[in-house]
């Protein structure tokens, strides 16, 4: 059987300060992100992705990473998820550029993230 996952893909790590996160990964990283608009930053890191996300709202401090597994569907994963016994986390959302992502709790309480991402080539 061939899996319908496309392989790890993103990291995303939530910030308090979306622009000081920028600067700093960029300084650390030796490269500018792919991906920059106030709602996200992307960065390719050696075939990999660390995503930057702004914290909103009364997210907790401990609740701030997210890995998520490429699909090429993520309306159709996120339903398979929840029907296979996972419950929601975050809806699949059209995060700009054609973006998609969701996230849900597998049944142990672990988030488990995904993502189409149209732009992110290995």
């Amino acid at each position: 059987m061939q899996s319908k996952f496309l392989g790890l893909r993103t990291v995303g790590y939530k910030v308090s300060d979306l622009n000081a996160a920028k600067e700093w990964y960029t300084k650390i990283l030796g490269i500018e992100p792919y991906f920059d608009m106030p709602f996200y930053v992307g960065f390719n890191v050696a075939g990999y992705e660390l995503g930057l996300q702004p914290v909103e709202g009364n997210e907790a401090k401990g609740d701030t990473t997210v890995t998520y597994w490429g699909v090429e569907d993520a309306q159709s994963m996120y339903k398979d998820l929840l029907a296979a016994g996972a419950a929601s986390h975050s809806e699949p959302q059209d995060v700009g550029d054609g973006i998609v992502v969701a996230s849900v709790k597998d049944p142990w309480g672990n988030v488990f993230g995904i993502i189409y991402n149209p732009h992110f080539k290995l």
